[in-house]
């Protein structure tokens, strides 16, 4: 944790645009450039690679389809229910 006594600046240079698409994606999700850094730079030390991604994925329309008729066809019980991975097996087997 950061404390007044163990906190430096660290100076980067970044694209202006990049910067504020940045602080404003921040901002939406309550954080502060400071404490995405600080993730960031955490996270590349624990795990000693950089993977970046913070996107929220929308289901796509057949996707959303799929799932109501799934979710239909399971409350109207036209799912096979399994007590065991075996079962599940034997009956995928048999088709």
């Amino acid at each position: 944790m950061v404390t007044p006594n163990t906190a430096t600046i660290l100076n980067i240079k970044t694209d202006k645009k990049l910067k504020a698409e940045a602080k404003k994606v921040a901002d939406d999700m309550g954080l502060t450039l400071t404490a995405v850094v600080n993730s960031m730079l955490q996270q590349f030390i624990r795990e000693k690679e950089i993977t970046f991604s913070a996107k929220v994925y929308e289901p796509s329309p057949y996707l959303v389809r799929a799932l109501k008729a799934a979710d239909k066809e399971f409350k109207a019980g036209k799912v096979k229910k399994f007590s065991s991975v075996d079962d599940l097996m034997t009956d995928l087997l048999e088709k």
